[in-house]
């Protein structure tokens, strides 16, 4: 049975990608630990890197390699973990337990959904396609979609037109400080994913977000508050 979009309070849903869609700190850490690998250097536990995926290439080389962005060996690193990225986007990310389900309710209550992402187009695109989700999302905005990622409230202000939805009546989820920040700044109500990466050292309780959650699925409840 589809729900109906009145019974929503929101215009249109939207969504960070890495952490909060989508689980690809799988092949986000394995494109990592092949740096490492080249390097003969011992790989890092998934666990340990898994936090880093919230801020892409530069959460994870800093957490792999221990330097800043600013040593001389931090571009050259990020070019080979593109390469290694990009060969190899859907090995083995899949999207949350529970994601699927949320987006066909949104989609049966022709409530428009987009996707916000700091990932750059040459990556967003092909995975997005990959995962079917490019093809149902209203808008899909990446770091480099307009001229500032987030927090920069820009591309969420961008997605947002693109789906003909007024922001202020738009709710944001990231799984990162600054999805949330980014998504206030543009006037929606935000959620913070706690299920996801959550990388920064603030816990998400500490974000400001309007609401948190730990599941994928305890959205419904905040988007569909009318539903029986």
């Amino acid at each position: 049975m589809s729900i109906e979009v009145s019974l929503s309070p929101y215009s249109g849903v939207f969504f960070d990608l890495d952490g909060t869609l989508a689980d690809t700190a799988p092949d986000l850490v394995a494109a990592t630990n092949q740096l490492l690998i080249a390097r003969n250097l011992a790989p890092k536990p998934y666990e340990i890197l898994r936090p880093c995926a919230s801020a892409g290439a530069r959460g994870l080389i800093v957490g792999a390699f221990g330097i800043d962005t600013d040593h001389p060996s931090f571009i050259p690193l990020r070019d080979e973990f593109f390469i290694n990225y990009e060969k190899a986007l859907l090995v083995n990310s899949s999207l949350f337990e529970g994601i699927e389900h949320l987006l066909n309710e949104l989609d049966d209550a022709k409530l428009p959904w987009g996707i916000i992402t700091n990932k750059s187009e040459r990556f967003t695109n092909p995975l997005t396609d990959l995962m079917g989700l490019r093809q149902r999302s209203a808008s899909t905005v990446s770091g480099d979609t307009t001229p500032y990622s987030k927090p920069h409230p820009e591309p969420i202000l961008h997605a947002a037109k693109i789906a003909n939805v007024d922001p202020l009546k738009s709710l944001y989820i990231g799984d990162d400080i600054r999805d949330i920040i980014a998504g206030k700044a543009a006037g929606m109500q935000t959620v913070a994913a706690a299920y996801g990466y959550c990388g920064c050292e603030e816990p998400p309780e500490a974000w400001g977000a309007d609401f948190i959650v730990k599941h994928p699925l305890e959205l419904l409840n905040i988007i569909f508050p009318n539903k029986a």
